[in-house]
C-alpha cells in the first residue's frame, strides 16, 4: 500500500506508444506548459464588433507619427486597414473606366443586370464601384447602382452580371446614363488551394498526350512591410502598393510606379518585405527590368531609403541577384544582422556589403524545405520553420528540430493545403505556434506549439487563418474564420463573437504502472493538486479521470470503474483568505495500466496542475 505522487514529464510525445510514454503526458488541446506543470491557455477576445469580407492571411501593426495604431490586413477579397475598431477598406483599384464605357442591361422582373465596358479584365467575385449611373428598369435607382458590387458572373471579355439589391420592373437596354463610370479593385484570390485541372495545368510532359493534368492554384496571400510610418504592401504575384499615413485610413493604396519620380518600379512580385538595416524594400521572386515576366529566382532591391527608385545607378544602391538552388523564392524574414531568404530547396543569407554589391547572398541550408510563405516566426534570437517533412531552427546555423509531434502533425497533414500553414509567436510564453489544416480539412484546424525555454511540444485544435505577436500589442493577434481580428492570451473564455462561450481544455497523460506492469494496481483515493488563480467562476472546477487497462494496447476497462468511481470532479470552494478545493476523490479504479485526464468544459475557468497522490496497492483482477 501507498501513496504516490504523478509526477509527469513536461511536453506531449506522440512519437511513440502511450505505455512507452510512461511518466510523460500524451495529449492535450488549449493546454500549455510553464514551469514544467500543465495548464490552461488564455482565452480570447474580439477586438472589434465589426467583419471584414474574406479569409485574412496577413496582419501587421505599426504606430503613425501622431500616436495612432494601425493594423494592415490582408484577406483573398481586399486589404483592410483596422483603426479605432473600424475595418477600412483600402484595396488599391486595377482600373477606372472612362466615362461612359460601362452601360446596364435590366429584364423585367429580374434583379441581375448585365454590364458591358470593351476589355473589363475583371474576373468572377471581383469588386466594382460605379459612380455617375442613373435610374434603369425603372426600379433600380441611381442609389442601387453607384455604390460597390461583386461581380457574379463573367459572361465574356466584354460583359458580366452582377446582382442588384431591387428587382427591375421594365426591361432596360443599355442603359444608365453616358457618364458612368467603373472602378474595378485588385482581382480577388482562392481561399484555399484548389485543383487547376486543363492544358496548362501540372507539369510539363506529366500526363498521357491530349489528357488535361491537374495542379494546385495559389492561395491569395498578401504581404506588407513598413517605410517609416506608411505601408508597403501587395498580393503574391501580383504588384507592388504603397499607403500613405498623412492620408486617411479610408484612402485607398496606390502603385509605387504610380509615385513621384518613380523608375523601373517592380511589375510583379512574390513577396515583398524591407530590412531593418538601411532600410531597403525587397521584391522577393520579381520581374526584371525592362521584362514583365516574373522571374521565380530574381530578388531586386530599392534604393536606400527610397522605395521609388529601383533603377541601379552609380549614384545609388539599388540592384538585383539572382539565386541559383530551387526552382522559385518561397519567402523571406528579417533575423539578426541579415536577411533569410527561402527558395523551395535551399535558404540563403543575405548580408549588407555595402557598395558596389550592396547585398551579398550565401548558402547556408541545402535539402531544406519551407511550407508556405507564413511558415516562418523569429524568436529568442532564432529563427523558427516549418518544412514538408519536419521543424527546423536556424541561430548561425540550420538545425532539424527534437520533435515529439513530427508523426502526429505529417502523418495527418493536408499536403495540397501546405500554402495555409503558418507559424507565429507568443513570446510572454516563450512559444511558438505553427498552424496547419488536417487531413481532409480545408481550413486551417490544427496547431503545435514550442517552447523553446523548455524544449517541449504542445498540440491542440483551433481554427485561425492569421497571427501577430509584436511588441506594439498588449495581446497577440489572430485572424478568425468569423471574419474579424481577436486579442489572444486575454480573459479565459471564448469572446470571439462577442458572447462569452467556454474553452474545452484537455490533458492526457501516457500510462503509468506498478512497478513493471506485471500486477494489478488498486486505487481508491486522489488527492487532487489543482490551482484556479485567474478563474472568474464563483466555484471554478476540472474533471479529473482515472483510465485503466488491463493490457498495454488494449482498449480501456469496461466499465472504467467496478462498483466505484473511475473520475471525480475538482472544485475550488473558497478564494479568500486561502484558496480551498476538493480534498480528496473518492475512487475505485483496477487495472495493470492507468492513465490521468484532467479536463474543464466550463464558462471562466483557468486551472493550473500540480502533482496530484494517489492510494494504491496491488490487487487481483475480479
Amino acid at each position: 500500500m501507498a501513496l504516490k505522487k504523478l509526477l509527469f514529464k513536461p511536453g506531449i510525445n506522440k512519437e511513440t506508444t502511450r505505455y512507452a510514454n510512461e511518466q510523460g503526458w500524451y495529449d492535450c488541446d488549449k493546454v500549455r506548459f510553464r514551469q514544467g506543470l500543465p495548464e490552461k491557455i488564455g482565452g480570447w477576445e474580439r477586438v472589434s464588433a465589426g467583419t471584414f469580407q474574406g479569409v485574412c492571411r496577413s496582419l501587421n501593426r505599426w504606430v503613425v507619427l501622431q500616436g495612432g495604431e494601425y493594423t494592415g490586413l490582408g484577406t483573398n477579397l481586399k486589404f483592410y486597414l483596422l483603426v479605432g475598431g473600424d475595418y477600412n477598406d483600402i484595396t488599391p483599384l486595377r482600373e477606372t473606366t472612362p466615362a461612359g464605357a460601362v452601360t446596364f442591361t435590366a429584364t423585367n422582373g429580374s434583379a441581375i443586370l448585365t454590364v458591358t465596358d470593351a476589355a473589363h479584365g475583371a474576373e468572377q467575385g471581383d469588386f466594382v464601384t460605379y459612380s455617375g449611373a442613373l435610374t434603369l428598369g425603372g426600379t433600380i435607382t441611381a442609389a442601387v447602382l453607384n455604390i460597390e458590387h461583386s461581380i457574379v458572373s463573367i459572361i465574356d471579355n466584354n460583359t458580366y452580371t452582377l446582382s442588384a439589391s431591387t428587382v427591375a420592373n421594365d426591361s432596360d437596354s443599355g442603359d444608365g446614363g453616358t457618364s458612368v463610370v467603373g472602378q474595378y479593385q485588385v482581382s480577388v484570390g482562392p481561399e484555399v488551394v484548389g485543383a487547376l485541372t486543363g492544358w496548362g495545368a501540372g507539369q510539363w510532359s506529366s500526363g498521357p498526350w491530349g489528357v488535361g493534368s491537374t495542379s494546385p492554384s495559389s492561395l491569395r496571400l498578401w504581404h506588407q512591410a513598413n517605410f517609416g510610418e506608411d505601408l508597403i504592401f501587395g498580393p503574391s504575384g501580383g504588384g507592388l502598393y504603397y499607403w500613405d499615413a498623412s492620408g486617411t485610413p479610408s484612402t485607398r493604396g496606390v502603385l509605387v510606379s504610380s509615385l513621384p519620380g518613380a523608375s523601373n518600379v517592380p511589375i510583379v512580385q512574390t513577396f515583398v518585405m524591407s530590412s531593418d538595416l538601411f532600410r531597403f524594400t525587397f521584391c522577393l521572386g520579381t520581374n526584371s527590368i525592362g521584362s514583365t515576366t516574373l522571374d521565380s529566382l530574381l530578388l531586386r532591391w530599392s534604393a536606400q531609403e527610397d522605395i521609388t527608385d529601383w533603377t541601379p545607378l552609380a549614384t545609388n544602391q539599388a540592384g538585383s541577384l539572382r539565386l541559383s538552388r530551387g526552382s522559385e523564392i518561397v519567402t523571406g524574414i528579417q533575423a539578426r544582422q541579415e536577411v533569410l531568404v527561402w527558395t523551395d530547396s535551399a535558404l540563403y543569407s543575405l548580408q549588407y556589403v555595402g557598395a558596389p554589391a550592396v547585398w551579398s547572398a550565401q548558402v547556408i541550408g541545402s535539402n531544406t524545405s519551407i511550407v508556405s510563405q507564413n511558415a516562418c516566426a523569429f524568436a529568442n534570437g532564432i529563427t523558427y520553420w516549418m518544412g514538408k517533412d519536419g521543424f527546423y531552427t536556424y541561430d548561425g546555423r540550420v538545425q532539424s528540430m527534437r520533435s515529439d509531434i513530427r508523426r502526429h502533425v505529417f502523418n495527418n497533414i493536408n499536403r495540397q493545403q501546405y500554402e495555409q500553414c503558418f507559424a507565429g509567436t507568443v513570446e510572454a510564453f516563450n512559444e511558438v505556434w505553427f498552424y496547419y489544416c488536417s487531413e481532409g480539412q480545408s481550413v486551417v484546424d490544427k496547431y503545435v506549439i514550442y517552447n523553446y525555454v523548455e524544449d517541449i511540444w504542445m498540440v491542440g485544435s483551433l481554427s485561425r487563418s492569421a497571427w501577430l505577436d509584436s511588441g506594439l500589442n498588449d495581446f497577440p493577434l489572430a485572424a478568425t474564420y468569423s471574419y474579424n481580428i481577436v486579442d489572444h492570451e486575454t480573459g479565459v473564455d471564448n469572446k470571439e463573437n462577442g458572447t462569452a462561450l467556454p474553452i474545452n481544455a484537455y490533458v492526457e497523460s501516457g500510462e503509468f504502472d506498478l512497478e513493471d506492469g506485471d500486477r494489478v494496481m488498486y486505487m481508491w483515493r486522489c488527492l487532487p493538486d489543482m490551482q484556479f488563480e485567474g478563474s472568474t467562476a464563483t466555484n471554478p472546477a476540472v474533471d479529473m479521470t482515472f483510465l485503466p487497462r488491463y493490457s498495454s494496447g488494449g482498449p480501456y476497462n469496461s466499465p472504467l470503474s467496478e462498483g466505484g468511481n473511475s473520475s471525480g470532479v475538482v472544485t475550488r470552494s473558497v478564494t479568500v483568505p486561502v484558496e480551498e478545493y476538493t480534498p480528496q476523490l473518492n475512487i475505485r479504479v483496477r487495472g495493470r495500466q492507468m492513465s490521468i485526464r484532467v479536463e474543464s468544459s466550463g464558462h471562466g475557468v483557468q486551472w493550473q496542475l500540480g502533482t496530484p497522490r494517489i492510494d494504491m496497492r496491488p490487487d487481483g483482477r475480479r
